[in-house]
């Protein structure tokens, strides 16, 4: 564990960001990737904690990877998917959810275990829909956990409440499933459906036969998908995160904001403008850019961030900083993250003084005198990027744990510190 004290920023924050790549779609690239019927090459992909845990898991696998003298990723995929090894996959959603339908191709079996963290999180109903296709998975369906095949796929239906990765996680594989894959979602509202239509499109954009017959159901045909040359977006989760500097010091952050993102980006820049923010959108030679000029004063919101979920502790501390009364809603579902983040965050944001309590599926404030204080990172990135937003304007806030931001953004301490040193 790292303790930081948070840099305070003495006027608005300004200047231009350069955001790594999307965890989201590096997560899913690799795995098409080893799943094609040819090498791919990966231009920006994203190097950090949970990648490079994807990117080990798939090698257990059989998938070999290369790093290329220009910063790229070479992956080949294997003749054959190899099991019978362990894979750890720290605390990573998208590698516990997403690895062992590729895990239930081959036998023998593949164990999986994980942080003591995830442990807590969700992962039954996809193990259990893995086993009505056919595969071979150990019980209790809970980390640690083994899954091995030959599954043959077919139609499965699983409440996916908890998580879009159970969904997007069967799609990935279902190509190479004998019988292709059909999901059904059953049970309480879908979170993050952008993240399930990133699947389907990136599944599309390499030849495979996707359909989507009701609103909660989706199949993809077996048969072959192509290796590709593809550019990682920036994760714009991760820069809506770095451009609430600006919204909360009221200064102005310049970065490049994908026009037609795979990632839910119309939702997360609608998040930050909420709050009385300022946005342009302006066509450059070098792509489309998002300017983002914060208010004089934080005005209150009433969002619904079920869509954007990933993007709730940051708008939690902007509401925290509001002058009058916010409610987020929609996102119960986060209780099952990498912690309890709504619990965290009531905690957390109350012992800086914030007015804060949890309702059904959200937060809800009340304007407060914040103050600093020791913030509890609670071991999540998400929780510790809150924190530091909070420390542009109150001084003396410290991070418990700042090292877990390296699931995401590596260099995040340089990148908030030259933000806000940027204000000086």
């Amino acid at each position: 564990m790292t303790a930081w004290e948070a840099p305070l920023a003495a006027a608005p924050v300004s200047g231009r960001l350069t955001v790594p790549g999307s965890k989201s779609t590096t997560a899913r690239a690799y795995l098409l990737a080893g799943l094609a019927d040819s090498p791919s090459l990966l231009h920006g992909a994203l190097e950090a904690r949970d990648t490079r845990l994807m990117r080990t898991g798939l090698t257990r696998l059989g998938v070999a990877f290369e790093d290329t003298e220009d910063g790229a990723v070479r992956v080949t995929p294997p003749p054959q998917f190899h099991g019978g090894g362990t894979i750890d996959v720290g605390l990573a959603g998208t590698a516990m959810r997403f690895l062992p339908p590729i895990a239930a191709l081959v036998a023998p079996a593949t164990r999986f275990v994980g942080d003591p963290e995830a442990a807590a999180r969700p992962v039954a109903p996809l193990l259990q829909a893995l086993a009505d296709l056919g595969a071979d998975v150990s019980g209790p369906h809970r980390l640690p956990f083994s899954v091995g095949g030959p599954i043959r796929g077919g139609r499965v239906t699983l409440d996916s409440s908890a998580s879009s990765q159970f969904v997007s996680g069967l799609l990935l594989a279902g190509v190479r499933y004998r019988d292709g894959v059909v999901v059904e979602h059953t049970g309480g509202p879908l979170p993050s459906l952008p993240h399930i239509q990133m699947t389907v499109s990136m599944l599309t954009r390499r030849g495979a036969r996707v359909e989507q017959p009701a609103p909660l159901v989706w199949q993809v045909y077996p048969g072959a998908i192509t290796g590709v040359v593809e550019h990682i977006e920036p994760d714009l989760t991760n820069a809506a995160s770095l451009l609430a500097a600006a919204v909360i010091t009221g200064g102005e952050l310049t970065t490049v904001w994908p026009q037609d993102s795979l990632q839910a980006g119309d939702a997360l820049a609608a998040a930050l403008a909420a709050f009385g923010t300022d946005l342009r959108y302006q066509d450059t030679a070098d792509g489309r850019t998002l300017t983002v000029t914060g208010p004089e004063r934080l005005s209150g919101v009433d969002l619904d961030l079920h869509e954007v979920s990933e993007l709730t502790p940051v708008v939690a501390a902007l509401a925290a900083a509001a002058s009058t009364r916010s409610v987020i809603r929609g996102v119960g579902h986060i209780r099952g993250h990498e912690t309890d983040r709504l619990a965290a965050l009531e905690i957390e944001l109350a012992a800086l003084g914030a007015n804060v309590r949890q309702s059904t599926d959200g937060l809800e404030f009340s304007p407060g005198a914040l103050h600093g204080g020791v913030f509890h990172t609670w071991g999540d990135h998400r929780l510790a990027h809150a924190g530091a937003l909070l420390g542009l304007i109150t001084p003396g806030v410290v991070l418990d744990d700042v090292s877990c931001t390296t699931k995401t953004l590596p260099d995040f301490v340089a990148l908030w510190s030259e933000l806000a040193g940027s204000a000086a």
